[in-house]
Order: structure tokens, then C-alpha cells, then sequence
């Protein structure tokens, strides 16, 4: 195997990797959006008894206290060097596929890299970490949540903020389960097309 050959390999195997580390971002969401968000939402729903107003009911407290968690564990660095480092790797990836002359798998690998930026990155930040940071200055224990960021103007209650919470954060989690999928397949294919002419025939 000469030097661009070997090159090609070790791009392959990038690209390769970089499309698992998507997949397995777009799986991690995917858990979200398929049972997670609808079970806590589950216990979010009031247990019999009637939320006074501007309270909060024992169901919601149970789901924006889980929920505070889990976005609190998020920012840990297992989920955030998986998160962010597929989109290195996935930039690295581009720039080796230009270097090497990868052809059209370099397309691929570019089209794989824009989906996973714009569909997981931009996306998290610009749209869900604003709203988790908003949950986050919730008290669960009852104020309104015209005291802790609800919709000026409103008399949104915190169970109300909970409800539309849930809503608007799973439907943008939908984009990211598949952005996450279809950027792990668009890796995959850019390593299979850089590395196809190494496979013996």
C-alpha cells in the first residue's frame, strides 16, 4: 500500500468514525424523543389534586425537578466531547478528504458535516439550551412562572411553562434525532466512497 493509498485508509476510517460518533448522538436524542421527554411529561401531568394558581401541582414538580437534572448531568464531558467532538472530527474529516483528493466522497463528508452543525450544534445551542436554562431558573415548588421567566404579560402558571416546555423541546429534539441519524449515514458513505478502490476484489 503506497502513501496516497494509505492516506485514502486512514480518511476512510475518520469518516468512519465520525459517523458512528453522529449515530450515536442522534441515538442519545432519540431515547429523548421516543420515551424519556413523554415520561416525564407523564409525571408532569397533575396527580388529582387542582394546581392552585401560580402553583405548581406535585406531578409537574416531579418532571421539571427530573428534567433540571438531566439537563444539569448533560453538560458533563461524556455527552459534551461526544456532542462536539464528532463535529471536529467531522471537520477534520472534510479538510483530509480536500487534501487527499477524495472526490466525491468529500461532498459527502461535506454535506454530513453541515447536517450534524446545523441540525445538532446550532440547533442545541441556539434552541434548546436557552430553554433548559430557562427551566433551570424555575422553583418547582410553586412560585408562578411570571416570577421565574414566564411569557411577559401572561398569567402562564408554572405547570403551564412545564407543558409548553416539554412541547417545544421535544419537536426541536426531533430535528436533532434526525440531523444526528442522517450525518452518522453521510459519514459513512464519504468513508466507504474515499476507502471503496482499497477493498480487494
Amino acid at each position: 500500500m503506497n502513501g496516497a493509498e494509505q492516506a485514502h485508509a486512514v480518511v476512510g476510517v475518520l469518516a468512519a468514525v465520525t459517523g458512528v460518533g453522529a449515530a450515536v448522538v442522534g441515538g442519545v436524542f432519540f431515547a429523548f424523543s421516543a420515551f424519556v421527554m413523554r415520561g416525564l411529561a407523564d409525571a408532569g401531568h397533575d396527580s388529582g389534586d387542582a394546581a392552585t394558581a401560580g402553583a405548581t401541582s406535585r406531578g409537574s414538580h416531579v418532571g421539571i425537578t427530573a428534567m433540571q437534572a438531566i439537563n444539569r448531568a448533560a453538560v458533563r464531558p461524556p455527552l459534551m466531547v461526544l456532542l462536539f467532538g464528532t463535529m471536529l472530527a467531522g471537520l477534520a474529516t472534510c479538510i483530509l478528504l480536500a487534501v487527499v483528493g477524495g472526490g466525491h466522497a468529500l461532498w459527502w463528508g461535506l454535506a454530513g458535516e453541515v447536517l450534524y452543525l446545523g441540525g445538532v450544534v446550532v440547533m442545541t445551542v441556539a434552541f434548546h439550551v436557552p430553554r433548559n436554562d430557562g427551566l433551570e431558573l424555575l422553583d418547582a415548588s410553586g412560585v408562578s412562572a411570571a416570577d421565574s421567566g414566564g411569557r411577559a404579560g401572561s398569567n402562564e402558571t408554572i405547570d403551564d411553562r412545564w407543558r409548553r416546555y416539554v412541547v417545544e423541546w421535544t419537536r426541536g429534539n426531533h430535528v436533532r434525532t434526525l440531523a444526528g441519524v442522517l450525518a452518522g449515514v453521510l459519514f459513512g458513505v464519504a468513508g466507504f466512497v474515499v476507502g471503496a478502490p482499497l477493498l480487494p476484489v
